[in-house]
């Protein structure tokens, strides 16, 4: 084969490899039909950072010929030159979110169960567990024999990981079907494995580390000091009106602690049973398709999106995007946990504006719908910063455009942008500051209403996932920035959302210099 002569060639030469490289990505996305699993060992890793760096080396030796070249060859640098920084911390990730464990469990939601060849891929998955599993123990030791123990906190979840998944969930429902046993045991003994490594009760990964994984996950830089007294700013300030909306709820002197007990405690806010969580979620979700046409493009799949309640679940709440054929809508996943089945709607709904629209599905959807962006910007360029800036971003949008307009649901969005500011200071008061788990948690509990249970899960993500939580807050933070500069120049609100959006996800520092060119 020649070598590439463009950058749109050279990006999607990246991903022809990466198919090859990342079975899971390729299922994901749909660019190939495979039962595989990706090799989580070393040298599983080193094949990724060779990719990366024979990339690099390509784009050096081209020039763009348009502006969509120009932001596709700086946004590939950025990406591949901030997951370089971060490459040996991604060998043996141990953690409750982002790491070998759940990202096998989660794969099987995403596979198709029509055919029999849908179903022969699902066991070839299953198969190829005791070989991933066995790569990824390869992957934890190497971490060990490299003076880099574990947080203690984060091998308790990993033990706690593997042995669900080696005693209930999805291996255990496919069992009716094919003989599951050498996985499960994969995992029973990868927990059994795990109680064996040395751990640290030292949670954070310190201020030498910390700014390379804040960078990959905004791809920008920013002051750390000045970006930690901003978000105890921008908390007392959502605090301040949160107190202004519980007492326009129930009257002067109602305090935010009160008004959020009383919203948890109204018959006609609760939904019960998880069915019902679910087609509230689609009709919410479905609403806001029909009456957003006006001020977004929403055409053809794109006006599909579907919800799906997991269960049990991590707690988590997360989208999907659609396969590159559209074939596999996007879809919003609320993963419940394990006896919880009563849902507040009050807190929730800004919730599905996130995942939904304005928000995810209408940011990542659209792009793999872009067909005039290469497939390098549709499926590979995620940035959290950018993404998760954005539906954050689209949460105050709702409210701004009049959607959250009853107090309760106002309150509910203000819920959840005190969750993201407040998130910001515990990430870097903790991986930088030096804060205790235990100060994280006080910190935590005093400043969001969710659920001690859900909280439980949120603190360890955040303290195994350094640079993830508060890239949500500064993203929107930097998009802010973005929309009034446009607005600013004289553009209209939904041209900048269409220009922007029209680009892709990028790092926060190429969207930036895209914009302004």
């Amino acid at each position: 084969m020649s070598a590439p002569t463009s950058v749109n060639e050279i990006a999607d030469k990246y991903v022809i490899e990466l198919t090859r490289l990342s079975p899971l990505f390729a299922s994901e996305t749909g660019l190939a039909k495979t039962g595989g699993l990706d090799d989580f060992s070393p040298a599983g890793q080193e094949q990724i950072n060779d990719l990366g760096r024979r990339t690099l080396k390509a784009l050096d030796g081209v020039e763009p010929a348009n502006d969509d070249e120009w932001v596709t060859k700086e946004a590939m640098k950025e990406r591949i030159n901030s997951s370089l920084a971060i490459a040996d911390d991604e060998i043996g990730a141990l953690n409750n979110i982002a790491s070998p464990i759940p990202t096998i469990r989660d794969s099987f939601d995403l596979m198709e169960r029509d055919t029999d060849e849908d179903w022969e891929l699902i066991r070839e998955r299953v198969n190829a567990i005791p070989t991933a599993i066995a790569q990824y123990r390869e992957a934890l030791s190497w971490r060990v024999s490299n003076g880099m123990p574990f947080p203690e906190r984060q091998i308790k979840v990993g033990i706690e990981q593997a042995k669900q998944v080696s005693t209930s969930g999805i291996l255990t429902e496919l069992e009716e079907r094919f003989d599951t046993t050498m996985a499960r045991q994969a995992f029973a003994e990868l927990g059994e494995f795990l109680t064996t490594l040395p751990s640290t009760d030292v949670d954070g990964i310190g201020r030498d580390r910390y700014p390379a994984h804040l960078r990959y996950f905004l791809g920008s830089d920013v002051d750390l000091d000045e970006t930690y007294e901003w978000a105890q700013d921008a908390l007392d300030s959502i605090i301040s009106e949160q107190v202004t909306i519980a007492e326009k709820l129930y009257g002067p002197g109602t305090s935010v602690k009160e008004a959020t007990e009383r919203l948890n405690n109204a018959p006609e806010r609760i939904i019960h049973g998880r069915e019902t969580l679910r087609k509230w979620m689609q009709e919410v979700a479905d609403a806001a398709v029909t009456n957003l046409s006006s001020e977004f493009t929403i055409e053809g799949d794109m006006r599909r999106i579907d919800a799906r309640v997991l269960y049990p679940g991590t707690g988590g709440i997360y989208y999907t995007p659609p396969t590159d054929d559209m074939t596999r809508p996007g879809q919003m996943w609320w993963s419940v946990p394990e006896g919880v089945d009563t849902f507040n709607t009050w807190l929730e709904k800004t919730t599905v504006y996130h995942e939904g629209v304005p928000g995810h599905h209408l940011q990542i959807g659209a792009t793999v719908a872009n067909r005039d962006l290469n497939t390098w910007r549709r499926h590979v360029c995620w940035v959290s910063g950018h993404g998760e800036g954005w539906a954050l971003y689209a949460e105050r949008l709702m409210a701004d455009l009049g959607y959250l307009d009853e107090p309760g649901e106002y309150f509910g969005m203000l819920d959840s942008q005190r969750l993201r500011a407040a998130r910001v200071r515990l990430d870097i008061g903790v991986h930088v500051k030096g804060w205790t788990a235990e100060q994280a948690w006080d910190f935590l509990t005093e400043n969001v209403a969710m659920d001690h249970s859900f909280l439980a899960f949120e603190l360890d993500r955040y303290l195994g996932w350094p640079g993830q939580a508060p890239s949500y807050k500064i993203g929107q933070r930097l998009w802010e920035s973005e929309r009034d500069a446009a607005l600013a120049r004289g553009e209209s609100l939904r041209d900048f959302h269409s220009r922007a959006l029209a680009l892709g996800g990028l790092g926060l520092d190429t969207l930036h210099a895209a914009l302004s060119r």
